[in-house]
């Protein structure tokens, strides 16, 4: 990282670009208040020329092999794994979250990449057979410029590993990281530069509302993808189609349930309800498993051991090895979550594990809330129906299956979902009925590559970290040639 004061600049053309207008933006560590450092507040006129570098070096890039594109991503790769401890350090300072879960972020972009190397020979198409003088076979061309807009959540992760299907389809891309967490997506681009064609991979910092929405609104971007709330998801729809057609995936919010029956292993249950709410990174997860629902007859022990076990939960500066709860990522998402709590109990939620503000010691200048588990929650209240984005898990006891996939899929959102039972109909039944695109049955939250990430309803359009993601960024071409004299 440059020192504090230092405009890290963001990586436009394979070089240094500071925005036109001169105004930065400042980053600060959510768990000590220090100043990490500035970058670039870009606006339309620098998505112009951030546009037009991607536009240029996509006539070149286009044309490079599949074994070219496959070498590019496998030495993005490596030089990551080189430097993956400087990149998780400065998550941790920009993001809050601790040091172990964002070693494990760098290690899954790397995983990403490299898969995503070894399907470059599988973008292509198909023959279809047709009369004796005529030949029908299909091309996967790449779009051009790719816009990608990543949350906070996983900085470095999502910056990294976002760029590997676009990249394999010949694509060229402009990522635009968080202002709150644009540190690392800064760092990838300078230490890419050498890599990749200049302007194959273009960072641009800046707010939503200007760096982002010009993004989505230039009319050489056809292709879209963003990461984060519903409400914004719907807005780059709508942004977007003012402009003119284009092909936009979205992985949006969500409030997922987990599903416990009373013949569930409950140790195993029990660690996946907290693994599941994603307490490690403070709850700021669209996946995070945030509405619990218990079956009736286990449902006090239950909630007894799980509070114990939340409870017992380390919180700590994000830089300390032994932290397992680190911090909010900054001021605006820390008085979301502190309102919650108070909706929580507004609510007639029954406390059983946190609930309160962490601020004194070497806490007093951060954002730390203790991982909240609230019981008795009425599902058609706002805190089984809104997603919090924070470290709150509430949690509803049901009578039989039908109860249980009733509240299961009695919310707006249809991200990922966990059943757990010994009984095998059980588990084919709920992934069969729940609204999800995503389900594990006996386990929560491990995703595995090759398979597609995604959801239904208002959590998003299309799927992710799969084949389907590559060739969502490639148009399929239909060629007939009549052959015959």
């Amino acid at each position: 990282m440059r020192m504090p004061n230092d405009i890290t600049p963001m990586t436009v053309g394979g070089a240094d670009y500071i925005a036109i207008s001169g105004e930065v933006i400042e980053s600060r560590n959510p768990a000590t208040g220090e100043l990490n450092g500035t970058f670039p507040a870009a606006g339309k006129e620098d998505v112009d020329v951030a546009v037009a570098a991607a536009a240029h070096a996509f006539r070149e890039w286009r044309r490079s092999t599949p074994a070219e594109r496959a070498e590019v991503l496998f030495a993005l790769a490596e030089m990551i794994e080189e430097n993956a401890e400087e990149l998780s350090q400065i998550d941790v300072a920009d993001n809050g979250s601790p040091i172990i879960e964002m070693r494990k972020d760098a290690g899954t972009a790397i995983a990403q990449l490299r898969y995503f190397g070894g399907l470059t020979y599988e973008a292509r198409g198909d023959t279809i057979p047709g009369s004796w003088g005529r030949l029908n076979y299909t091309l996967e061309q790449p779009y051009g410029v790719v816009g990608r807009i990543i949350p906070f959540n996983h900085p470095f992760m999502f910056a990294a590993s976002k760029i590997a299907a676009p990249l394999a389809a010949g694509n060229t891309v402009i990522i635009k990281p968080s202002e709150h967490t644009s540190l690392s997506a800064l760092r990838l681009g300078e230490l890419s530069r050498g890599l990749l064609p200049d302007g194959v991979f273009n960072v641009v910092t800046g707010y939503g509302n200007s760096a982002g929405d010009a993004i989505v609104r230039h009319p050489d971007v056809r292709r879209l993808a963003f990461i984060g709330a519903s409400a914004t998801g719907r807005g780059i729809l709508a942004a977007a189609a003012s402009v003119n057609v284009k092909s936009v995936t979205l992985e949006l919010g969500g409030k997922n349930p987990l599903v416990v029956f009373d013949n569930a292993d409950l140790d195993k249950a029990i660690e996946a309800a907290k693994r599941g709410m994603n307490f490690s990174w403070q709850g700021q997860s669209c996946g995070s498993t945030s509405r619990l629902f218990v079956q009736r007859g286990i449902y006090e022990e239950f909630l007894t051991r799980l509070g114990a076990s939340v409870d017992a939960m380390r919180q700590g500066l994000p830089s300390d090895e032994t932290t397992e709860t680190g911090a909010i990522v900054n001021s605006i998402q820390f008085e979301k979550v502190k309102h919650y709590l108070a909706v929580g109990a507004e609510d007639g939620g029954r406390l059983v594990a946190g609930g309160h503000v962490v601020d004194t010691g070497a806490f007093a200048e951060g954002f730390f809330v203790r991982p909240t588990v609230f019981a008795d929650v009425d599902p058609s209240s706002r805190l089984a129906q809104e997603e919090v984005f924070g470290p709150i898990l509430a949690v509803t006891p049901f009578d039989d299956y039908d109860d249980a996939i009733r509240l299961a899929n009695s919310v707006a959102y249809g991200l990922t979902a966990s059943v757990f039972s010994k009984d095998l109909a059980t588990v084919h039944r709920f992934a069969r009925d729940v609204e999800a695109g995503y389900v594990w049955a006996n386990d929560v939250s491990r995703h595995i590559a090759g398979t597609a990430f995604g959801g239904v309803k208002d959590s998003g359009l299309g799927r992710e970290e799969g084949i389907e993601e590559m060739f969502s960024y490639l148009q399929p071409k239909n060629v007939h040639i009549n052959f015959d004299e």
